[in-house]
């Protein structure tokens, strides 16, 4: 079980729902500024999903955890994060893979899928922890992600 202290973000939502999952991945940095990084590595990422809102659906969820799980666990567990073309790039520097990237690419993704829900609730937040010392908390910009 993941056992995290996560930073709080403040919005004005009734309902607030985290999801939490493991992933298995690897990925290299194609940037000659990256260093070590630039060669293919692995990480069991830790991420948190933080989504808000003010109504729920017809079932009583803001969204149902499993969702969040297909969407970005059964997505990129065990794979390279350079291979999925369609998120990432290795030609564009705001779409390498870096764990900023991915945080940011995952709430995305998750906003994306939120749009569709009549009850229309919000990723607030998204945490990535790539490793013990090293974590990235992305929180779009209200009204743009």
């Amino acid at each position: 079980m993941i056992q995290q202290i996560y930073p709080q973000v403040i919005h004005p939502f009734r309902y607030e729902l985290n999801k939490d999952m493991q992933i298995a991945a690897a990925h290299f940095i194609p940037h000659e500024a990256a260093g070590q990084c630039a060669n293919l590595h692995g990480h069991t990422y830790f991420i948190n999903i933080t989504v808000a809102g003010d109504e729920l659906d017809d079932s009583g969820f803001l969204i149902n955890f499993q969702q969040l799980k297909k969407l970005i666990h059964n997505r990129f567990d065990h794979t390279l994060m350079n291979d999925h073309t369609d998120v990432f790039s290795n030609t564009q520097a705001e779409h390498f893979p870096t764990t900023e990237v991915v945080a940011r690419k995952i709430a995305e993704i998750v906003q994306a899928h939120l749009d569709t829900l009549p009850n229309r609730p919000t990723c607030v937040q998204v945490f990535v922890r790539e490793s013990p010392t090293s974590y990235v908390v992305y929180r779009p910009k209200a009204g743009k992600q």
